[in-house]
């Protein structure tokens, strides 16, 4: 009886040890979403965020969506490692394609890795497209076929994805002189042609303006944005998005 009795015990103990266990596990970025609205942010440092030096746009955007009743998930390979306060009861969605320092042609070399792990996504939110190339000294002719080649892949993963790509936000007044001046002149205009160019009768390749009335005072530094920099990129995205998710 004392022999039953000690195996009954230690069976309790080893369920709830079990129970504990799975209490503690981290959803796992690297399976597929099924949710529906599959968001994935794509860009490099003004996407990624470092908190407390700067800001991404994600979470201020994050939060208009909760407030518009929208069932979204953001998605992406990387997880933010910063800390944000909850809202509404709900703990900030962490995952994003975006990774600072990264020009197109890296962002090329990665994007058909991340789709397949992350899963195709319903929309993307294209940030800066070649904005560390300018910053870089990179050609610009190489930037804008690196664009266009993103897109196609995004596009062959799911023939049905939105894209919305930015007009990139300038960077600190002072810096906008010369061949960096040049290269974002260049692209505002060319994301138009490109935009259009890619569309298709099921993927729409839309174009959000982050550069008109973008000023040095939305900046952390010379090129980052701070609070109010991610509050006027959020705002501009969510204008596009609100006609286009799914409710």
């Amino acid at each position: 009886m004392t022999q039953r009795l000690l195996i009954l015990f230690l069976s309790i103990l080893f369920l709830f040890a079990g129970c504990n266990e799975e209490e503690t596990v981290t959803p796992d970025n690297s399976i597929p979403s099924t949710a529906t609205n599959k968001i994935m942010p794509l860009g490099a440092s003004r996407v990624q965020g470092a908190r407390p030096e700067f800001e991404s746009y994600r979470y201020e955007l994050w939060k208009l969506l909760i407030d518009g009743n929208y069932t979204f998930d953001f998605i992406g390979t990387v997880d933010d490692e910063a800390s944000y306060p909850t809202y509404s009861g709900q703990s900030f969605d962490l995952d994003h394609e975006g990774r600072g320092g990264w020009t197109s042609g890296q962002i090329l070399d990665g994007i058909e890795g991340w789709l397949s792990q992350a899963g195709a996504p319903d929309i993307v939110l294209f940030s800066s497209p070649g904005g560390n190339d300018a910053l870089t000294g990179q050609s610009y002719d190489q930037a804008v076929s690196n664009v266009n080649a993103i897109i196609d892949i995004i596009q062959t993963a799911n023939p049905n994805v939105t894209i919305i790509i930015e007009q990139l936000a300038p960077a600190r007044s002072e810096r906008m002189t010369g061949q960096l001046k040049t290269f974002f002149d260049r692209m505002i205009q060319d994301v138009v042609t490109i935009a259009a160019d890619q569309s298709t009768e099921t993927s729409k390749v839309v174009v959000v303006d982050m550069s008109t009335g973008f000023t040095d005072a939305l900046l952390a530094d010379d090129v980052h944005y701070n609070e109010a920099g991610a509050m006027f990129i959020a705002n501009r995205y969510y204008d596009v998005l609100k006609n286009r998710l799914q409710q």
